[in-house]
């Protein structure tokens, strides 16, 4: 297949096209301006009941006969332009596909962007996907959604996602008895205020060895902070020793470790001043310190691990991995703007962090997205397939940011074309790989109903793309069927394996059709998504041009997008228990009518979208944390048990909330002994008051049962 790089096929019909729209232009942007003044968001509504005489209500009043007038003036040009233009779509492309080179400082930390053709390591691979409806509709449409200025939020839109995937990835390993929260820390307070518990695990972390250069020795007291005398620290008292419990006998002298000072103090932590200290006191042996590996305060022949602990209070460990270089395995993995070379280590100290957080300081984010990429992800280390809940066997987790890494990005309700080329020049600053404006206008490929808006998919890739199509769904109904909603099919070169064949992976972006009560029309909508990806996947399934061509090894299967339907909704039964979960696998679902306990629904209500509470990534991250914020702010299944809440809404008594975007992907069947497992799960909240979704992002490991040489 040839990927089009031009809407249409010859350079007089994009000039045609061209004319046709400057003439239809005027009178669409005035016609659009004069319904955005009547219909007003729920925070202009605040600011006019706050000040009946702004500037705001006078512009209204001023703008809106203005917008009439010339809105008249311009309907006969756009007549002429509508006759022009509405012939050419029936030779126009389905999509456009564009391809950027990376930036300069970014190439100079690599070589070349030909990530496809690196070679498939053994072990397998791990890729990163990410599905937002961002509901960049023309900018009266998008206000029955309570949403405004549809550009600002477009260009706002791509900053936030490429800000978040090319941070450096950062988490945090803490081993704590305490259960407080599950959410991610900020970046910005552990490199300036310290340590401290903010997580409960089920297990401890596995134990590290700090070999070859994979840490840094502690340079400051684990006890006291950072410039406080060393003469009142509880540990202070030890002997020198060449085998330190804080740093490696390589790392640092004697006279800068806590343990390794002289001095002596009258307080232990272990019992009160006016005890007499004991022989038994772990802290008091300061001869036990000498040749031993141990916490001096943990040591089997004292008190057992306690949180209170004066040399590691919190068992804090951080990996920081920055996106990886372009090397001959994974040159698609740039490293983002500011790395530094503390980030080459798996762990970091107090110190190190605040060097990378003063380098990276000031990227160019808005004030309601300041911690974006200064955020720390809070996991546990993976042992075995224990994890958080029950036998999930991976993390999840609602972030403030997108994942870092992120490699697959599909976005739905791109309607708005000049919302769509602001949206992609942010994107293609992180994305090399866009296909964008897909679907069809006018009558061609959706039946015979006109098409007024696209589809409104976008996909970007950091790997490159291969092939592309598009299908329109043919029975959209209502206001549904003035879009060309359909799906866009995907494949991306990951590698190459040794034998020369092309390792390939297969993507899904889909939106389904919206109306309430027509189940009948999402079903079969899931129909022909699944034979539509069936025949994608036969007629690319070998290169094309070669005769004797290896058949592509195919790495992953995954269909993203919003599915305007709920599993636990009694409403939705009928696409409960459709068949395409059956071929495909969702990471928060149980069963029909039942997701796993820590599913949340993506839905937001609308009415509150401007709320002081939800106005940041960081404030609607702890509201959703919280399970009465998300009843507050959150869309939920209709319910016969409701009550009013403090602001009026109706709630559930039960629940997380409607589950509309998914994330789908095979297990196995793709290769033999190949098999996808998930790594991540995360619900995103780095898009706040910017749409009326939250963002999902999921991690697959691919495996293929070989062991690296």
């Amino acid at each position: 297949m040839v990927l089009h790089t031009s809407p249409y096929p010859s350079a007089f019909l994009s000039f045609l096209s061209s004319l046709s729209w400057a003439l239809v232009f005027p009178c669409y942007w005035m016609l659009d301006r004069l319904l955005a003044s009547c219909v007003a968001t729920s925070l202009e509504k605040r600011r006019r009941s706050q000040d009946p005489c702004s500037f705001l209500a006078l512009g209204v009043l001023i703008s809106t006969p203005l917008y009439l007038v010339l809105l008249l003036a311009s309907l006969p040009f756009a007549l002429l332009g509508f006759l022009l233009w509405a012939p050419l779509q029936a030779s126009r492309h389905p999509y456009i596909y564009s391809y950027r080179k990376p930036d300069a400082h970014r190439a100079e930390q690599g070589p070349s962007t030909t990530t496809g053709s690196s070679e498939w390591r053994p072990q397998g691979r791990s890729f990163c996907f990410g599905s937002a409806n961002v509901c960049l509709l023309p900018d009266s449409l998008a206000r029955f959604n309570n949403l405004a200025d549809t550009q600002r939020r477009a260009r706002e839109v791509g900053k936030r996602i490429r800000n978040g995937a090319s941070r450096p990835q950062i988490k945090i390993y803490i081993d704590s008895p305490t259960n407080t929260s599950i959410s991610a820390a900020s970046f910005c307070s552990l490199a300036t205020q310290g340590f401290r518990r903010t997580s409960s695990l089920d297990h401890r972390p596995e134990p590290t060895t700090g070999s070859d250069g994979d840490s840094e020795p502690v340079s400051e007291c684990p006890v006291h902070p950072s410039g406080g005398s060393s003469s009142d620290c509880p540990i202070h008292n030890g002997q020198n020793s060449s085998d330190c419990p804080i740093h490696s006998s390589s790392g640092g002298t004697n006279s800068v470790c806590p343990v390794h000072n002289s001095q002596n103090t009258a307080e232990c932590p272990l019992h009160s001043s006016l005890e007499e200290s004991s022989s038994d006191c772990p802290v008091h042996q300061s001869g036990d310190l000498q040749g031993s590996g141990e916490c001096p305060v943990h040591s089997t022949t004292a008190v057992p691990s306690s949180d209170d602990c004066p040399v590691h209070p919190s068992s804090v460990q951080i990996s920081i991995t920055s996106p990886e270089p372009e090397t001959a395995e994974t040159r698609n993995h740039r490293p983002s703007e500011g790395d530094t070379g503390s980030l080459h280590s798996r762990t970091a100290s107090r110190e190190s962090l605040t060097r990378f957080h003063g380098a990276t300081d000031g990227g160019g984010i808005s004030s309601n997205n300041t911690l974006s990429q200064h955020r720390a992800s809070v996991f546990k280390r993976p042992t075995g397939r224990k994890r958080r809940h029950g036998d999930d066997g991976f993390d999840h987790e609602i972030s403030a940011f997108f994942p870092a890494n992120l490699d697959f990005l599909c976005l739905q309700e791109v309607f708005d074309r000049r919302a769509s080329e602001r949206l992609c020049r942010q994107l293609h600053r992180y994305f090399p790989y866009v296909l964008s404006d897909v679907g069809r206008y006018g009558w061609k490929g959706c039946c015979s109903r006109f098409k007024f808006l696209n589809s409104g998919l976008l996909l970007a890739s950091r790997y490159p793309i291969l092939d592309a199509h598009y299908e329109c769904y043919p029975n959209g109904r209502a206001e549904d069927a003035l879009a060309s909603k359909g799906a866009l099919y995907a494949k991306v070169q990951v590698g190459t394996s040794h034998q020369e064949q092309r390792v390939v992976g297969y993507i899904t972006c889909t939106h389904l059709h919206a109306i309430e009560g027509d189940a009948s029309v999402r079903c079969e909508q899931l129909d022909l998504l699944l034979e539509w990806g069936a025949e994608f996947r036969r007629a690319t399934s070998v290169p094309t041009g070669e005769e004797k061509a290896l058949e592509d090894q195919v790495a992953f299967d995954v269909i993203l997008g919003d599915f305007n339907f709920d599993n636990c909704s009694s409403e939705d039964k009928l696409e409960q228990q459709h068949a395409i979960f059956t071929q495909y696998r969702d990471p928060c679902r149980l069963g029909p009518g039942e997701d796993k306990p820590w599913a949340l629904g993506t839905y937001l209500d609308t009415s509150g979208l401007y709320d002081e509470e939800v106005s940041s990534p960081e404030s609607l991250q702890k509201v959703m944390e919280n399970e009465e914020g998300r009843k507050e702010y959150l869309v939920f299944p209709a319910s016969k048990n409701q009550c009013p809440n403090q602001k009026g809404r109706k709630i559930p008594l039960k629940g997380n909330g409607r589950r509309i975007d998914y994330i789908l992907y095979k297990e196995e069947g793709l290769q033999p002994d190949w098999k996808v497992d998930i790594e991540e799960f995360s619900f995103i909240t780095q898009l706040a008051g910017l749409t009326d979704h939250l963002s999902v992002a999921a991690r697959l490991a691919v495996s293929t049962g070989e062991e690296e040489s």
